[in-house]
């Protein structure tokens, strides 16, 4: 009798910024530093509490509508030039995730909210480059709607051939929570980054809809293996 054929491995889709690379502090008080020039005051805690993990052109927007106050058109270019240079300067990655990344031999990608450019500059910034191929990196900006759509997420999984049944999203943020659970995917909530309160804040990724929190990055491996071991 021949053997049962095994069913491939789950695809680990990562968001980046928060889950990869320790970013979020550090984007969102650049961008209220860079609002601020235009004259938008803004509290880069309350901004990045209530934006986190939604498309920077979708952030802009809505900022802008609120302060009925049209931005600059060349705001973006040079809020993305000052956000470049500081993450040359200071991005490190997640702890753990390396090691993580290193140990694993799962199919993954990264599916971020960011531009592709960024996400390739943090990739490299944080000494990850290596661990994704060009072909398995995806960014929000390449489908219609931004999370917490599902529409980067069943992108990301269509292009790396996988069903969304058999993949795994690991999130920091409520909007990527909900966008991995509309998607039909099995949501794993990371709460340790910098820019949160883990307890607090996994509450919050609790009634998103994620399927686990953990803390520490170093606990991805044991529950991608549980999963994948089923009941």
């Amino acid at each position: 009798m021949s053997a049962a054929r095994r069913e491939p491995g789950p695809l680990v889709i990562f968001d980046c910024d928060g889950v990869l690379v320790d970013s979020e502090r550090l984007a969102f008080a650049t961008l209220c530093e860079s609002l601020g020039e235009v004259g938008i005051v803004l509290d880069a805690d309350t901004t990045l509490e209530r934006y986190l993990g939604r498309r920077d052109a979708d952030i802009t927007a809505e900022i802008s509508a609120q302060a009925r106050c049209a931005l600059p058109t060349d705001f973006d270019a040079r809020y993305e030039a000052r956000l470049f240079d500081a993450l040359r300067r200071e991005l490190r990655p997640i702890a753990g995730v390396r090691e993580v990344l290193a140990g694993s031999a799962l199919p993954r990608c990264v599916a971020s909210s960011s531009r592709l450019e960024r996400i390739r500059l943090s990739l490299q910034a944080a000494g990850l480059a290596p661990f994704f191929a060009a072909r398995s990196v995806f960014s929000a900006c390449g489908v219609p709607r931004g999370k917490p759509a599902p529409d980067l997420f069943l992108h990301a999984a269509a292009r790396m051939s996988h069903d969304p049944a058999r993949c795994v999203v690991v999130e920091d943020s409520t909007a990527g929570v909900q966008a991995g659970r509309a998607a039909g995917m099995r949501v794993l909530a990371f709460a340790g980054g910098g820019h949160v309160d883990g307890a607090t804040y996994g509450v919050a990724l609790r009634a998103a809809g994620a399927h686990t929190v953990f803390h520490a990055m170093a606990a991805l491996p044991a529950l991608l293996a549980a999963w994948e071991a089923g009941p």
